[in-house]
């Protein structure tokens, strides 16, 4: 007998895997937040098959479910017996090819609806249920439909589909400082209390870009005081539900506190974007350094950046809070800029957007990201954040640590990506051994980096400590 279904949401919009047939043990799956599960018979999968001969046509890792309710898409992940939708197949490898050869078919997905039908291979088989939530007060309800772009006022029910709430349409999204500025003129306009904390900031310039806003710096107009300005724009409309979880977990982090964090002063919502204001780093971001000196830096000055970040890494997570997002163009440089003669003894590293994108995610609000040719790039990513996406551990923040410590000192990514999907490949390949890409790297601190850079069966270093201490031990060998 299956075990009883798990408990549902009504109050909030839910995709379902119901199980047809095949023995995963359970009747359905509920999801009821940003989600991503892999379904195969590997031990990593849930749902996870039997690997016995009735699944054998069902491979190790042979599809990814990417969901965000009431949204779903259903990758093929190069399997030998086929993903099928309704009868139809959407992806599958070759005879002919090999498990690596399949992987490099490239994007092989569809968008689900309710209704639909997944088969994989010959013996399993899920229905596809969304439900949304019951109707609101019809008043209610009305004042989340947007009559358009929160900014530009064109028609988009083609964009947002059924769901509700303020929302930027595309076009827009692409001139984030247009959104911005606006924002700030009806700031100072002094009749939208909402944003009030940006009431009296002048924008002076870009410091960046990104797929889910931009940041810019920005000054106060009485006490002169510099900040950077950020700006998320979500990618599906924004309702009240996922804006009220996204800035709760955003206040969690606003208490964070460390002079290797940037802080984050102020935060708010108006006309479909979210706006912040967070502590200015003159000397910009890791990312810019590590192109201004041709790709990489001195043994001893990526290890004083690393051993900064990890320290705050080690403060967060001892307040409960994960990054999930940690590369070198969040890594953030104090005091002072760059010089054409390395002159950057007096930098502090800090850690910026601490939180913000797990949150951003989580909250449903970055739409389905995992999957897709507008996908992020999982340079710096583990695999255990693909298979466990909910419930990632603070090791995760250490790897990708490493990895961006490995980036300075080798001008490379810990893995081969090529041409082939890079979601299959940080499932299916370890990292490259650090001193394959640059052998003078120190012995003992190479030996430090690849156990850091261990995924299986766990990260190497499971807090921010260890793998400090064991730089430092490492450091003392030079």
């Amino acid at each position: 007998m299956l075990p009883d279904p798990a408990p549902r949401n009504t109050n909030t919009a839910t995709v379902i895997l119901a199980v047809l047939h095949g023995g995963t043990g359970r009747s359905e799956y509920v999801f009821d937040e940003r989600s991503t599960c892999l379904i195969g018979r590997g031990e990593d999968c849930e749902p996870r098959l039997p690997n016995d001969d009735t699944h054998k046509s069902v491979s190790r890792h042979h599809c990814l479910l990417d969901i965000n309710p009431p949204d779903v898409r259903v990758r093929d992940l190069g399997s030998r017996n086929g993903t099928f939708v309704n009868g139809r197949k959407i992806g599958q490898r070759e005879a002919h090819h090999t498990p690596e050869q399949g992987r490099a078919l490239g994007f092989q997905e569809r968008d689900l609806v309710d209704g639909d039908e997944l088969r994989l291979g010959k013996s399993v088989a899920f229905r596809i249920e969304v439900s949304l939530p019951p109707p609101e007060d019809p008043a209610t309800v009305l004042t989340m439909i947007p009559p358009g772009c929160s900014k530009c006022g064109r028609e988009i029910t083609h964009e947002i589909g059924t769901r509700l709430g303020e929302y930027v349409c595309a076009d827009c999204r692409t001139e984030p400082d247009a959104v911005l500025r606006l924002l700030i003129d009806l700031a100072q306009d002094g009749e939208r209390a909402e944003l009030a904390p940006i009431a009296q900031y002048t924008l002076l310039r870009e410091l960046g870009r990104g797929g889910m806003g931009a940041v810019y710096l920005a000054r106060h107009q009485h006490t002169g005081h510099e900040v950077a300005l950020k700006l998320m724009l979500p990618k599906v409309a924004a309702n009240p539900n996922a804006r009220k979880r996204f800035l709760r977990e955003v206040a969690l982090t606003r208490v964070l506190r460390h002079p290797n964090i940037a802080a984050l002063y102020e935060d708010g919502f108006a006309d479909g974007a979210f706006f912040f204001t967070t502590e200015y780093c003159a000397g910009g971001s890791l990312d810019r350094l590590l192109e201004y000196r041709g790709g990489r830096l001195s043994v001893d000055e990526a290890l004083r950046y690393t051993l900064d970040v990890a320290a705050g890494l080690e403060y967060a997570h001892g307040q409960g809070v994960v990054h999930r997002d940690l590369s070198p163009s969040n890594v953030l440089l104090a005091n002072g800029p760059w010089t054409s003669g390395g002159g950057s003894a007096g930098f502090t590293a800090k850690v910026g957007d601490f939180g913000l994108a797990k949150a951003f995610d989580q909250a449903g609000l970055s739409g389905l990201t995992r999957t897709g040719t507008t996908a992020g790039k999982p340079w710096y990513m583990p695999r255990q954040q693909v298979v466990n996406f909910r419930d990632v551990p603070f090791a995760v923040d250490v790897w990708a640590l490493a990895a961006c410590l490995y980036k300075c000192l080798t001008g490379a990514y810990v893995r081969d990506f090529g041409v082939q999907d890079h979601w299959h490949v940080i499932l299916h390949s370890a990292p490259v051994p650090i001193r394959q890409r640059e052998p003078n790297v120190p012995g003992a601190l190479a030996q430090v980096i690849d156990y850091a850079l261990q995924e299986q069966p766990a990260i190497g270093f499971a807090t921010a400590r260890e793998f400090a201490d064991a730089l430092r031990r490492a450091r003392s060998e030079l």
